[in-house]
């Protein structure tokens, strides 16, 4: 017997709805699967039910990373390298530039004319962030001021107020990376150099003043260190860090509690290309 035209459309709409259904699915399954640009993530826990985040590129998070190293390496205060990092945000958006207003250049458009060092030294994100907390430590009472106003003493910028704008992002960096704070840094999908010891062992000693890295490490130092790694992760090729419980992995580009807090800090890097 002849099926009626009413079930044999039925029949029809099903099957095409059925295989709309499937190809959006297999699409959904492809896009699920295509990674995402890279890029860095700092969040600061303000509050038990308040967390800020703050969305920096992979470029910005590892000048991010020089410029909090190099502060602490000289001994500057936590406020320091929230003045710096705020600083370079409005100078250069955190960006190494080789060009500026009129003889300006670097993270901090430091200027050769104006004493701040040679073309090739200012190009030196380490020599470069060295000189901004030089020149900083010698303003008076610069500790006592807000990070716009001690930004100015430096700087002399034509727009001095500007420097308040980036205080926010600047401090959850600055805690992130000094250790100062709950705060940490991920990056997610990294492309990552290959694996180099000696080259993590030389960034680590011009921007830290030590290459040890690893190992049992108070809770301020182990924090620092390992949000340091993961900013400096993709052109070191450190694929794995771990400090007191957690860990985080260029796979998954975040941090995961893996366990009890131990005290430990300890970090991997990718296999060599072969």
């Amino acid at each position: 017997m002849p099926v009626p035209r009413s079930i044999y459309y039925r029949r029809r709409i099903v099957a095409a709805g059925a295989l709309v259904l499937l190809v959006v699915g297999a699409v959904a399954l492809v896009i699920a699967r295509i990674p995402g640009p890279p890029g860095c993530t700092v969040t600061l826990a303000t509050a038990p039910d308040r967390v800020l985040e703050y969305p920096l590129t992979v470029e910005q998070a590892d000048n991010a990373a020089t410029v909090a190293g190099v502060g602490r390496k000289l001994g500057m205060p936590d406020h320091a390298v929230t003045v710096a990092i705020a600083t370079a945000m409005q100078e250069t958006g955190l960006r190494n530039l080789p060009h500026g207003d009129r003889d300006s250049l670097g993270l901090f458009q430091q200027r050769p004319s104006q004493g701040w060092g040679s073309e090739a030294q200012l190009m030196d994100t380490v020599y470069a962030s060295t000189a901004f907390y030089q020149r900083l430590r010698q303003q008076p009472n610069w500790t006592r001021l807000e990070v716009t106003d001690a930004a100015q003493l430096v700087q002399r910028s034509a727009t001095p107020l500007a420097y308040a704008r980036w205080e926010p992002m600047a401090r959850a960096a600055a805690a992130a990376l000094t250790g100062e704070a709950e705060a940490s840094l991920a990056c997610r999908n990294l492309k990552l150099a290959p694996a180099s010891p000696g080259t993590l062992v030389r960034l680590a000693e011009r921007e830290l003043g030590t290459a040890a890295l690893s190992g049992a490490q108070p809770p301020e130092r182990g924090r620092a260190l390992a949000n340091w790694l993961v900013g400096h992760a993709a052109r070191a090729g450190v694929d794995r860090v771990s400090a007191n419980g957690s860990s985080w992995t260029a796979e998954a580009g975040e941090w995961a509690e893996e366990g009890p807090p131990d005290g430990q800090l300890r970090l991997r890097q990718s296999p060599p290309d072969e």
